[in-house]
């Protein structure tokens, strides 16, 4: 038995379909029907009806609904008690690696006062694993960009948000020696881009947004790929190709014409930064905090 085919289950009841749930899972459908077959296959029982459009469960998937849901939820708690016992004054905070680098040491700073002795871990990880931790409990807060990958009925029902912040992905590039972008896109060449990868939310919202709004007649060529935005900043600074990073990441060296922004012509990405609150948590450090932030941001 693994707690994944149970979360993989709970996703199955909620979404009705095997590929709207291996979605919602970050996973494969080959692989999440597989995660299922191995949960009926250790229960010795079958729980979904295959043979029947839409996807439907059994009399006694039906019943293991809820089961499962306790379950996961039995578990969760045990490891939150095990979990304050090592650190009872704890600010546990799940980030983006973006998020983490480029908002999160000067955000934390201006609320130093209220945080006081609590202990701040930051945990920071790509969006497809940060949101199966968070859901599993492994964290008192999310802080990540305004995803649809959070807007999922296990979400809402465990979390609660506020915008904290606003970010903006900015295309960029070491100068020239005249002070022009090394790297840009001009008819007859062939500019060089360094990317985050497709799966992860900047690059698929990059790619979207950004690459795919580059008229035609421009040729690119993606020569790396990165999922650390501080990877790709220092590639860049160093001439390897111009990119998309946030400006708050790159502000600095913006200033000292280390990096310049290409055309103004080229797509600019608005991003909303949200922090989640897991609403179960009991730590009176975090509901002080969380209360905190309600004031100072005026919205929920």
């Amino acid at each position: 038995m693994e707690l994944k085919w149970l979360k993989d289950f709970i996703a199955l009841s909620e979404n009705g379909s095997f590929s709207k749930a291996a979605d919602a899972r970050f996973v494969t459908q080959p692989a999440f029907s597989r995660r299922i077959r191995s949960l009926e296959n250790w229960l010795g029982i079958a729980l979904v009806n295959r043979d029947t459009l839409p996807t439907t469960l059994t009399e006694a998937g039906t019943d293991f609904v809820d089961e499962a849901r306790r379950l996961i939820n039995d578990i969760t708690d045990v490891r939150h008690r095990l979990q304050q016992r090592k650190n009872p004054h704890s600010l546990i905070f799940l980030a983006q690696h973006s998020t983490a680098v480029s908002f999160f040491p000067g955000w934390i700073q201006t609320l130093s006062p209220l945080v006081g002795d609590a202990l701040v871990k930051l945990v920071p990880g790509n969006i497809h694993h940060l949101n199966e931790s968070f859901l599993a409990g492994s964290g008192d807060f999310l802080l990540a960009f305004a995803s649809q990958a959070f807007d999922s009925p296990q979400m809402k029902r465990k979390s609660q948000s506020i915008q904290v912040g606003r970010d903006r992905l900015i295309p960029v590039s070491a100068p020239d020696e005249f002070g022009a972008p090394l790297h840009t896109f001009t008819e007859g060449k062939t500019c060089r881009l360094l990317a985050f990868p497709e799966e992860i939310y900047l690059g698929g919202l990059v790619k979207r947004s950004a690459i795919s709004a580059i008229p035609s007649h421009f040729r690119y060529e993606v020569v790396c790929e990165n999922e650390m935005a501080e990877g790709l900043k220092a590639m860049a600074i160093q001439g390897f190709g111009a990119t998309w990073l946030p400006s708050s990441l790159v502000k600095q060296e913006l200033e000292e014409k280390r990096l310049v922004e290409l055309d103004e012509a080229l797509p600019r990405i608005d991003l909303r930064i949200l922090l989640y609150r897991n609403r179960h948590t009991a730590k009176p450090e975090v509901e002080r905090f969380w209360q905190y932030l309600n004031e100072l941001y005026g919205q929920q």
